[in-house]
């Protein structure tokens, strides 16, 4: 059974940091391009952040360039997200996702299997 699980989340002021992790079982996702996704209450699904199966490529969501840092560790097949200087607009479900055969992408169809999600929560 493919599954991803996320980790990591929780409630942070305003400033801080957290560290979210994905950790992928039931079969190897090394070639495959992996995404973090969030979703806040009454909104849509968002792409935050994607990575490419070696980890030499990242694209982010404008608003989280310079802040938020995407890498992977495919011996352990696991992908991560930090999250520095956190703002209240922040504050979402966020679920990895993993792209078969897909280089970097931020199209949410693309990506075949996604985990639960994790909360994150960041107050003023």
């Amino acid at each position: 059974q493919v599954q991803l699980v996320e980790s990591g989340g929780g409630l942070v002021q305003a400033g801080g940091s957290l560290r979210l992790s994905c950790a992928a079982s039931g079969r190897t996702f090394s070639s495959d391009a992996m995404g973090w996704f969030r979703q806040a209450p009454g909104k849509e699904r968002e792409f935050v952040a994607t990575i490419n199966w070696s980890g030499d490529f990242t694209y982010y969501l404008d608003s989280v360039k310079g802040r938020f840092t995407i890498f992977r560790d495919n011996a352990k097949n696991t992908v991560s997200l930090l999250m520095n200087r956190l703002k209240p607009e922040d504050t979402a479900v966020y679920s990895c996702a993993a792209a078969p055969g897909r280089s970097i992408t931020i199209k949410p169809y693309e990506y075949t299997y996604w985990g639960q999600g994790t909360q994150v929560t960041v107050s003023s």
